[in-house]
């Protein structure tokens, strides 16, 4: 797959995202459901600590892509959606360094939301990948 950055502007690139990215050649595409802060169970874990619900959600979402033989470094397109944006910029390392490690910077959506399905949930992650 060919990968090609668009960012008529430098700002967001500096801050680890594209503003798009023109995915070409022939590839598949997965679409991965909100990942959360979630056991193998289905059990909300770590209320109250932001940094390790980012850790948990994304190891969830990496699962889903190990799934389908795809790693973060074919994801395109990241939501993130939050209870507390400015917690969330805290710990957004977290999330950051591990997409980096990867040399990626995926297009990605920041909301800030009133609360997730699980009130216990602060952060949840929905990706894009192409592969």
């Amino acid at each position: 797959m060919q990968r090609t950055a668009v960012n008529p502007v430098t700002w967001s690139a500096e801050l680890g995202f594209n503003q798009g990215e023109l995915v070409s050649e022939n590839t598949r595409t997965l679409y991965c459901a909100g990942q959360t802060a979630m056991d193998g169970e289905g059990k909300p874990q770590h209320a109250g600590d932001m940094a390790a619900q980012l850790a948990l959600s994304l190891g969830n979402l990496e699962a889903v892509l190990g799934e389908a033989g795809m790693s973060l470094a074919n994801l395109v397109r990241l939501n993130v959606y939050t209870t507390d944006v400015d917690l969330l910029f805290q710990h957004y390392g977290v999330l950051a360094s591990r997409l980096g490690a990867e040399g990626v910077a995926p297009v990605t959506t920041m909301l800030g939301v009133s609360r997730l399905a699980i009130p216990a949930l602060m952060v949840e992650l929905e990706g894009t990948a192409v592969g």
